[in-house]
């Protein structure tokens, strides 16, 4: 199986599949036994699509997951150190976990002592409403790391792009009420979605925050035959991250314009900007309508360039 070698590594989580000349590589930050070189990096790129995902996924958790005879779960895919599942699940901010990683206390311990620290930090942070979550990665020690503090109740280190899943990962599918996605779709494909609705034993939401130096309408259409109707959140894009340079910047500006997009003001200001699409039953896109479970970002506090 081949790793991310940017995209949403690029959008900050490891993917299958590799990444368009232009687009700067992160693979090396999947690779390591703890997240603190992934909030060291991305974070002077100042990364922050999970800041923007946070309030959304809560919101369409609490619609979506709860029922009368327990908490169903969340599937995070492409979901490298549990990071969606630290901010659904307990009470942090994305900045909390920038100001976590990369502090000096942090940097002085070994990984083992980190993993130990962390147990006792997610523990004390444990939100009530919390769900089961699972992950699924090909980043097998972001997940190890993930699940040893508590973030994951299961993850598995599949690729779904060249492989059908597990029959452990079905099972844990049956579950599932609400897919997350805030990096990887460049690289996903109906091959990685459908398997995953078919183990459901009931309906899914999908969100997921997509690059717009690509197309999701492949993946969109192909929910359809699982009864899931895709929109798009009307007039907001979310910033992903800095530009590394000025080429990558310029390849951003001409992707999204040839995927029929106004980089202007956008891409065009220095970030990658991120599309939220959410998908769901007819009935439920009229139940509860979209933009009462999404936002528009306000203007995100952001690090000064080092």
């Amino acid at each position: 199986m081949n790793r991310a070698t940017g995209s949403d590594a690029t959008a900050g989580q490891s993917t299958p599949g590799a990444a368009p000349a232009g687009r700067t590589p992160f693979d090396d930050l999947y690779d390591q036994p703890d997240p603190r070189a992934y909030f060291r990096v991305l974070g002077a790129l100042d990364y922050q699509t999970p800041r923007h995902a946070q309030g959304v996924f809560r919101r369409m958790a609490a619609n979506r997951t709860a029922r009368p005879a327990g908490r169903a779960g969340v599937l995070d895919i492409c979901c490298s150190y549990g990071i969606n599942a630290a901010l659904l699940n307990h009470d942090l901010t994305w900045d909390d976990l920038y100001a976590h990683y990369t502090s000096p206390r942090a940097g002085a311990l070994t990984t083992a002592e980190l993993i130990e620290w962390d147990r006792a930090y997610y523990a004390a942070r444990r939100r009530r409403d919390a769900v089961p979550a699972t992950g699924l990665d090909v980043a097998a020690p972001a997940l190890d790391y993930a699940l040893a503090v508590g973030l994951l109740d299961h993850a598995f280190t599949e690729n779904l792009e060249t492989a059908p899943p597990s029959p452990a990962l079905r099972h844990a599918m049956r579950d599932t009420r609400l897919i997350t996605v805030t990096g990887g779709a460049s690289f996903l494909s109906p091959r990685t979605f459908l398997p995953l609705l078919a183990a459901a034993d009931a309906p899914v939401w999908i969100a997921a925050f997509v690059l717009r130096t690509g197309s999701y309408q492949p993946i969109a259409e192909s929910l359809r035959s699982h009864g899931l109707v895709t929109e798009k959140a009307a007039g907001a894009t979310f910033a992903q991250r800095r530009f590394t340079s000025p080429q990558e910047q310029q390849y951003a500006v001409d992707a999204v314009a040839r995927a029929g997009e106004d980089p202007d003001g956008r891409e065009s200001e220095g970030y990658f900007h991120t599309a939220l699409y959410v998908s769901r039953p007819p009935e439920d896109t009229a139940a509860f309508p979209l933009a009462t479970l999404t936002q528009a970002p306000g203007p995100a506090p952001r690090r000064p360039r080092r």
